[in-house]
């Protein structure tokens, strides 16, 4: 036999009470069969006192047999647990940040996956197209105009052209001061400064534009270098993109052209119809993995450590493992309707009420099958005690002088009256409507009383 995993209890306590003590607020935990053996084991002390118990110094006191259902003392492996409800599905719905403003003339179907550089939505029948990335499109991407006096693509600008010699090889106070001035000296009023035919752009900077770019460059497309700069390389490259998606090839990319996500996403519905205006959040999102939502109590969550590894049931029956992915900060009151889960709180009790989202998530995608969504069972192992000596927590009698004891049967389990004996007993694990029980008189098969 193992070595117990705590110290047994020696305080005299009831085992109703050590029982009720193993399982916090908030789970499901066998209840109403704790409040029978809270009931049976206030008798079996008050008949224990009767009778005299407890209060010489032998191990092996005798009794008058009394009645009672026989139980044999078992070996096996006991297990404390957490069981509560959740719902497989994708997670919450997000709606797409959309800038675009027009009629809605396209909308995907719920339950699609949308990919890298595939359309959303139309809107004036241009598509709307899905990029990765954390940054929002909150601007135009495109190429500036120069301001007056700014530097250009070759690092030169107007204030250093001003003054330089003319196309003779004149210099500032030489040969360039006669500039405008006619061999008399009258000012010329014929030559005149050749105009800028095209008006010089400089290149735009971020990290949006790097996120874009990074985003072009996966969907196929070079001739351009992934960084924070948006150059007339890029908008060669966008221009060809704008082309493939039968776009106007303007070279710059308008804010409403384009949404991001982190990946690959799962559209989740529309709320808008075809011909509608395109305000508001027409489609929504989830992520294409399926996971669990849990509504747990605000007040048991110590069970739920991000990383924490639990199953859960299925509705098919099978059983796969999952990991603890979150634990939501902020409780807020549960709809949920079930008084009877409040009920344990008290009346009145807020905190009751209260639950904190808790998302499990799957490893093995495909060990779910076909299921996409449904009621399930997580379940969350706290300990487990193995190859151990066990019997029902109601076979446990408390002890005058502290402790817990066993009432052994008659040794053909007839319960015909005959003088019992009580034998002491260190107790361990509750769980499950059973006890781990120790001593030097307690061996596997022994019959003992429960009594009734």
């Amino acid at each position: 036999m193992n070595e117990p995993e705590q110290q047994f209890a020696t305080d005299g306590s009831s085992a109703a009470e050590h029982e009720a003590g193993s399982a916090p607020g908030g789970r499901r935990r066998r209840g109403p069969a704790l409040v029978a053996v809270g009931i049976l084991l206030v008798a079996a002390v008050s008949t224990a006192g009767a009778l005299g118990l407890g209060g010489g110094d032998t191990d092996d006191a005798k009794v008058p047999g009394r009645g009672g259902r026989t139980v044999q003392v078992s070996r096996e492996t006991l297990t404390d647990q957490t069981e509560i409800d959740g719902q497989l599905g994708h997670g919450p719905e997000v709606p797409f940040p959309l800038k675009a403003e027009g009629t809605i003339t396209w909308l995907p179907a719920s339950g699609t996956t949308a990919r890298r550089g595939q359309q959303v939505l139309r809107i004036d029948d241009r598509p709307v197209v899905l990029l990765y990335g954390s940054l929002p499109m909150y601007r135009d991407l495109g190429l500036q105009e120069a301001a007056a006096g700014e530097t250009d693509a070759n690092g030169g600008g107007d204030g250093e052209r001003e003054g330089s010699g003319d196309a003779n090889g004149g210099t500032a106070g030489g040969g360039g001061a006669q500039a405008g001035k006619s061999r008399s000296g009258a000012p010329d009023t014929t030559a005149q400064p050749a105009p800028d035919a095209r008006p010089r752009s400089v290149p735009l900077h971020g990290m949006d534009v790097q996120q874009f770019e990074s985003n072009l460059s996966a969907l196929g497309y070079s001739g351009f270098t992934v960084d924070e700069s948006y150059t007339e390389l890029t908008a060669a490259a966008v221009k060809r993109w704008q082309k493939d998606l039968g776009l106007p090839q303007t070279g710059t990319v308008d804010a409403g052209s384009v949404v991001y996500a982190s990946g690959a996403v799962r559209i989740a519905g529309t709320t808008a119809p075809v011909g509608s205006g395109a305000a508001g959040n027409p489609v929504t999102y989830t992520s294409t993995s399926r996971m669990v939502t849990i509504n747990a109590p605000a007040n048991d969550t110590r069970w739920a450590g991000r990383g924490t590894t639990v199953s859960v049931d299925l509705p098919d029956g099978s059983s796969v493992p999952a990991t603890v992915a979150s634990v939501g900060k902020d409780a807020s009151a549960s709809n949920s309707g079930k008084e009877g889960e409040a009920a344990g709180a008290g009346e009145g009790s807020g905190e009751a009420a209260a639950t904190v989202a808790v998302v499990i998530v799957f490893k093995d995608q495909e060990s779910l099958g076909r299921l996409q969504s449904g009621p399930v069972t997580v379940r969350y192992v706290a300990k487990r005690r193995k190859d151990v000596l066990a019997v029902p927590v109601a076979a446990l009698i408390a002890l005058a002088e502290g402790g817990y004891g066993l009432e052994g049967a008659d040794e053909d389990g007839t319960g015909d009256g005959s003088p019992s004996r009580f034998v002491p007993v260190g107790t361990g694990l509750f769980a499950g409507g059973k006890v781990e029980v120790s001593g030097a008189q307690v061996r596997e098969g022994m019959k003992v009383r429960v009594p009734e």
